[in-house]
């Protein structure tokens, strides 16, 4: 079942974030754009990779009201060491929120019951906390962040003018679409 068009459900979790470990529920992936970023495990080989590529465009990410959340099975002490060891990890300025109970993995729909783990999930979810986007990766494939910026500079037109929609490789500035009787079968 998608879960496009659905509200983040509740949840609190543990998570580091910039040498503190703070609390994160549902709530905090409101008020703004949310890019949640779910990966197998730290201390592995292509995660390492993805976030410190997601810490390069969190900047643009948070020009466009963007907060960028990763999430893995591991508890928020172990991001914390793997922030502390790593020198792709201890760059990251976002929040790694640790999920060893499952219970996002499970609410986003990417848990992988017999590994104990996450699916690669990217998920872009709207001011009101209802996912807009969902990307799922196998374990092996990793995932190119900078494909997020243009993916959700749409959405946010979208929401910002009802009625258009934007068409395969939008750009900022270019020509939407006004779906209408007037189209169908003109495209």
């Amino acid at each position: 079942m998608s879960l496009i068009g659905k509200e983040v459900q509740p949840f609190t979790a543990q998570a580091y974030l910039n040498g503190k470990f703070v609390e994160v529920t549902e709530q905090d992936l409101k008020g703004h754009w949310s890019v949640v970023c779910f990966y197998p495990a730290d201390f592995t080989f292509v995660c390492p990779t993805e976030l410190e590529d997601l810490q390069e465009q969190y900047p643009a990410l948070q020009e466009l009201g963007v907060e960028v959340f990763s999430v893995s099975r591991d508890s928020h002490f172990t991001h914390k060491a793997w922030h502390d060891t790593s020198d792709a990890i201890s760059k990251i300025t976002y929040t790694m929120i640790g999920d060893p109970a499952h219970v996002l993995s499970r609410n986003f729909d990417v848990y992988i019951e017999e590994l104990g783990q996450a699916d690669r999930g990217t998920f872009i979810i709207d001011p009101d906390g209802v996912i807009q986007a969902v990307e799922i990766n196998a374990d092996g494939i990793g995932r190119d962040a900078s494909t997020l910026i243009n993916k959700i500079k749409a959405a946010q037109y979208v929401r910002n003018n009802p009625g258009e929609v934007c068409p395969a490789k939008w750009k900022e500035g270019g020509e939407t679409l006004k779906p209408s009787l007037d189209l169908v079968g003109k495209i």
